[in-house]
């Protein structure tokens, strides 16, 4: 029997929405920093990026290049900006957006976002064909982040799988959602560093635009509603954000509140690391020792979002002889030690090889979503 509240997961589910979404995001982040290097680098007088090693980039003087340190150091701080920006902006956002699809149904709750991520992608191509100042960049984002940008596509879709799946099977219908992310981002990372070595930055994010707007259309006309008691709501009020504070201080259980505290603690640990390291990881591949062209940090992105996919076959095996909390340690353990691998690689089979190490990293997160899921009523998954 289906439980009150819930309906049993039919097709069209919201697996292609994230598929598209991912995509978009996918390609905009690598090309995004890249673009930042090439336009502030060509501003102040440094454009070899894309020259041979003759031009400084092998050479070993060349991390005491004071005009390099200068362009790595201000993308360094546009990228702190646009991610800030958006931060600060989501955290009122998705809370907001967040609360109120339990009431009025989690598709409003896709379609705003979305549409939010095809502005801000038609933004920055409004800044490559005209030239626009980098601080659209921030502006884009802001505007997204109001909408609840990809963070509240990743709580509306995960609110959804929880809507829809029994709580036994819960942890690995999570992992599912996270590999559709995993493939996404492959296939963005693949192909927007192959394109854009070809072509430039333009077409790709035309791309970017169009999964976007096709994210948009499928949650608005395709998707179905996973809420079925829906209630009227008001948006703008404080409820939501006391629905949010009182889930942490009086839950349904009270032998809960520790439990909702550290395994959120712990989420947001693990996707500080995992979403803060990826410009980084674009900025050393870019510089000395490695100096990577695009095509190269297309794949090790790729190689990056491979790891949602090798997490779901491992945390699937592992299940069959050991406990959820056990898979996530390792998953945990295969994150650090990975991440110490990557801080010391100075050539690209030892940066490889630390994205291969990889390779159960991501089997922590579906388990703490599923854990948190099951710690709350079914009114409050959002």
């Amino acid at each position: 029997p289906v439980p009150p509240g819930r309906r049993r997961l039919s097709l069209p589910a919201v697996e292609p929405l994230m598929f598209l979404a991912t995509l978009s995001l996918g390609l905009q982040g690598p090309l995004a920093t890249q673009y930042l290097w090439d336009r502030l680098g060509a501003e102040h007088g440094y454009s070899d990026r894309n020259s041979s090693d003759s031009s400084g980039c092998g050479d070993g003087n060349a991390t005491a290049d004071p005009l390099r340190q200068e362009v790595e150091a201000l993308v360094s701080h546009w990228n702190l900006y646009i991610n800030l920006g958006g931060f600060f902006v989501t955290l009122f956002s998705v809370t907001l957006f967040g609360a109120w699809s339990d009431s009025v149904g989690r598709r409003p709750a896709l379609i705003l976002p979305a549409a939010g991520m095809a502005l801000q992608t038609a933004i920055y191509l409004l800044v490559m064909y005209l030239e626009l100042h980098v601080a659209f960049f921030l502006l884009g984002r802001i505007l997204s982040g109001l909408t609840g940008d990809y963070n509240l596509i990743l709580a509306g879709c995960f609110s959804y799988v929880a809507d829809t799946s029994e709580r036994r099977a819960r942890t690995f219908r999570v992992a599912i959602l996270e590999a559709c992310l995993g493939t996404a981002g492959m296939v963005a990372s693949i192909g927007g560093g192959q394109w854009r070595k070809a072509q430039g930055y333009i077409n790709p994010f035309w791309l970017a635009f169009a999964a976007s707007l096709a994210a948009t259309l499928y949650a608005a006309f395709f998707l179905r509603e996973s809420v079925k008691q829906k209630k009227e709501a008001k948006l703008f009020t404080l409820r939501h954000y006391k629905a949010v504070f009182r889930l942490y201080t009086a839950p349904e259980h009270p032998s809960s509140r520790w439990k909702l505290a550290l395994y959120s603690l712990a989420f947001f640990l693990i996707v500080t690391v995992h979403f803060g390291a990826k410009d980084i990881y674009v900025l050393y591949e870019l510089g000395f020792p490695l100096c990577w062209a695009s095509d190269l940090i297309g794949y090790g992105s790729a190689a990056s979002y491979l790891a949602y996919l090798s997490s779901l076959v491992g945390l699937r095996l592992l299940q069959l002889c050991l406990e959820d909390t056990w898979v996530a340690e390792i998953g945990l353990i295969s994150n650090i030690a990975g991440l110490v691998v990557m801080s010391l690689a100075t050539t690209t089979p030892l940066m490889f090889t630390g994205y291969g190490i990889l390779f159960l990293s991501m089997a922590t997160t579906p388990v703490i979503r599923s854990k948190l899921s099951k710690l709350v009523s079914e009114t409050e998954q959002g």
